[in-house]
């Protein structure tokens, strides 16, 4: 097939990496399932570590396309922005619907839930301790990372390089420390509204730290191997936006669940 193109459009080559990612989680969602009803996680851990698998060869083709092959043309970059703002919008809209199922129950609560918020029964977390400590890590984070992305735009590499480290550490320690306030939890999932809200909206938001972390260790790994220049670094740029709605979201989860709705 010829290399050559008369227009700066990108028109990506057959890849099997969509159908395989979609099967393999796929598996992952069975074996979830079937972890919780049957105590057995095998087939969720073979699904993850396909996922795993295809992640790494699919960013390893992108990362080809947008470095070495040229391909990422002002037209191409363009695109991809407007693509990176209508995904976080989507996950906007996603998060807006657990705030407003907290809000709905937490405002009027219904006869059933005593008619008071928390509920009866719901020993809530102290807002002043690990969810305070969690807020500072994370607004730490957007500052490290603003300073990793105007560090890259002045070509200094190694201010860029540790700032995003850094990152990737805040990152971590925040995922550590919400799995250890899960553990010392009072109650559950299935403890009333309070603990469905609590649990799908902050267990939600630690997926995407969880995510938003491999999204800066990819562009740490990257800005390694220098593949960034001042001008040419859409890959951590999505990153850093992705991070800054995290970094949002979870103002909006301390104030409203941890804060407010104890």
């Amino acid at each position: 097939m010829s290399i050559h193109k008369n227009h700066p459009f990108h028109l990506v080559d057959v890849s099997p990496w969509p159908l395989m990612g979609s099967l393999s989680a796929m598996i992952s969602m069975i074996g979830l399932i079937k972890w919780f009803h049957l105590y057995n996680n095998n087939l969720f851990l073979l699904g993850m570590i396909i996922m795993l698998l295809i992640m790494y060869q699919w960013w390893r083709d992108i990362t080809r396309e947008g470095t070495y092959q040229g391909l990422h043309t002002f037209k191409v970059v363009k695109g991809l922005h407007w693509g990176m703002i209508l995904f976080i919008t989507s996950e906007v809209f996603f998060f807006i619907s657990f705030f407003w199922g907290f809000f709905h129950n937490s405002l009027s609560p219904s006869i059933e839930l005593g008619m008071i918020w928390p509920p009866k029964g719901i020993n809530t977390f102290n807002p002043i301790e690990i969810p305070l400590l969690n807020t500072l890590i994370l607004l730490t984070s957007g500052l490290t990372v603003t300073w990793s992305h105007h560090s890259l735009m002045e070509n200094n590499y190694n201010q860029t390089l540790q700032s995003l480290l850094l990152t990737v550490l805040l990152g971590i320690y925040f995922t550590i420390l919400q799995a250890y306030e899960y553990m010392e939890a009072s109650f559950t999932i299935s403890d009333s509204v309070y603990g469905s809200s609590f649990f799908m909206a902050t267990g939600f938001h630690g997926l995407h730290v969880i995510i938003g972390t491999m999204f800066l260790l990819v562009s740490l790994i990257r800005h390694f191997y220098m593949h960034f220049s001042s001008t040419h670094h859409f890959g951590f740029e999505a990153a850093a936006w992705y991070w800054h709605f995290v970094d949002v979201v979870w103002l909006f989860l301390y104030i409203s669940i941890y804060w407010w709705g104890s």
